[in-house]
């Protein structure tokens, strides 16, 4: 008998809705994400994209909000789709791949902007929700 097995189980994964109209914007408007994000605030994926182009230009202050703000606005609608605070958040699932994608850059600004102890919180709570997501960003 395995004393440190959880008797419980996992909690179930969550699966963010998928933003219909905000994805389609994005696709079709892929070089103004600030557009779709200010379109569609709650839509993590504009943030993440906001993220992703701040810190390819060398920006990480910038970074850190965008990421922030996708982060933020991802953890709102976790809540509301049932998520306790821990448990899988799988990247195959292409609605959660803005919230991960911002937990993503979130870590990698707070890392660059000196921020070690929420670079190591967010790289931690991205593994822990998805290691296929961390895989993939490379964190």
């Amino acid at each position: 008998m395995d004393l440190h097995k959880n008797l419980l189980g996992e909690p179930p994964s969550t699966r963010l809705p998928d933003h219909t109209e905000a994805r389609e914007a994005l696709a079709a408007s892929p070089d103004d994400p600030a557009a779709v994000a200010a379109r569609f605030p709650t839509y993590s994926a504009a943030w993440a994209t906001l993220a992703e182009r701040a810190f390819a230009a060398g920006d990480p202050v910038a970074t850190y909000a965008y990421a922030r703000t996708g982060y933020h606005r991802g953890l709102d609608q976790l809540r509301r789709s049932g998520w306790k605070g821990h448990g899988p958040v799988p990247w195959e699932h292409e609605p959660n791949r803005g919230f991960l994608r911002s937990l993503h850059m979130l870590a990698t600004a707070a890392d660059a902007i000196g921020e070690k102890e929420e670079a190591e919180r967010c790289s931690t709570f991205l593994r822990d929700s998805s290691a296929t997501a961390a895989d993939e960003l490379g964190a």
